[in-house]
């Protein structure tokens, strides 16, 4: 299989299971390689994947990473305080980090697991990561993206799919992850590759397996756990949406006044707000002060309607807010037995 060995291995089962939940292990180059459980990582989500999150994950057999997102390093603290005694990784905006380059010293000294850099050239950062100890993860979003995490040494890649939630580009999961595999295959076969966008449950992650991903990147999904640093009602309104609930567009950026680079757009919830200026992103900007502010009250208030809400394509699969641990488990198991079923247990 092309960039991956994604297959199960066997493991005992855990009592109290059902047959369908019974435990057998998915190993693959990244479990091995990063010595955890499972092939499930949690994106780094801005504002919501805090150290609760990442702790959880990781304590769940998975590894979780800190949303650094545009760079608060006393949130950042915090989080790490939160997640003490479990080893995580932490993610960055690297266009953002690139204004602040302290922050990523001062993670550092927490010793991360990994670091992973989306949205931008990382190869400022290499040496610095490396020299810490820790592993490269660079997110990518379409081919030159993969080239350039390539040329810069990253240790995985993440082929995310325009399926995700939050900040992505064009490029579908379904042809992407495989081009990808094949490219590291070739050029640089040492490079554990994730797949993300749009993967919920066991059944994405055993076709990200298929497809030839070593693991997946888990955004959605995660946003709808427990430990997710999110508003009530923003959980709610993901449990009553479907996958036709979201669009990709560029009004949450111009309402936050925050300059992203030019063929990023958001994938959120589709509510009042979007209904009103998505594709109206002109007029919004001659209005900004008044909407700036009316903006950021909303997001405080945890309005769902009049705020961006951050969640992917995933919500049509999502029916509850969970644990953590309950979702990284059944997702590993499921997984597990599908490619059982399908004769895939000894792919790696």
């Amino acid at each position: 299989m092309p960039g991956g060995s994604g297959g199960a291995q066997d493991a005992g089962t855990r009592q109290g299971q059902t047959p369908e939940m019974q435990m057998t292990v998915v190993t693959t180059r990244f479990t091995r390689a990063f010595g955890v459980k499972h092939p499930i990582v949690s994106a780094p989500m801005a504002f919501a994947g805090g150290g609760a999150l990442a702790a959880a994950v990781s304590a769940a057999g998975g590894l979780g990473l800190i949303g650094g997102g545009y760079g608060d390093p006393t949130w950042l603290e915090e989080q790490f305080a939160a997640a003490a005694g479990h080893r995580i990784g932490v993610g960055f905006i690297t266009w953002s980090l690139r204004k602040s380059p302290s922050l990523l010293t001062d993670v550092l000294k927490h010793r991360p697991a990994a670091v992973m850099l989306s949205f931008g050239d990382p190869h400022p950062f290499v040496d610095e990561i490396r020299a810490a100890g820790a592993r490269l993860i660079c997110q990518c979003q379409d081919m030159e993206h993969v080239e350039d995490a390539v040329d810069a040494g990253a240790d995985v890649v993440v082929a995310q799919g325009a399926e995700a939630g939050g900040h992505g580009a064009l490029r579908g999961s379904l042809s992407f992850v495989p081009e990808v595999a094949d490219f590291v295959s070739t050029h640089a076969p040492g490079t554990l590759l994730l797949a993300a966008g749009g993967i919920a449950d066991g059944r994405g992650l055993a076709a990200a397996l298929m497809l030839g991903a070593d693991g997946v990147l888990v955004g959605t999904r995660l946003w709808a756990s427990n430990e997710a640093l999110v508003r009530e009602r923003h959980h709610a309104a993901i449990v009553e949406s479907n996958g036709d609930g979201t669009l990709r567009t560029r009004v949450p950026d111009i309402a936050r006044q925050i300059p992203w680079p030019k063929g990023f757009t958001a994938r959120i919830r589709r509510n009042t707000f979007t209904d009103r200026w998505h594709g109206r992103e002109d007029e919004l900007e001659r209005q900004i002060a008044v909407e700036g502010p009316r903006y950021r009250q909303a997001f405080n208030e945890g309005d769902p309607d009049h705020t961006a809400v951050w969640f992917g394509e995933a919500a049509g699969l999502i029916g509850a807010i969970e644990p953590a641990v309950d979702i990284v488990e059944r997702m590993a198991a499921q997984a597990a037995a599908l490619l059982e079923r399908q004769g895939g247990a000894r792919l790696g």
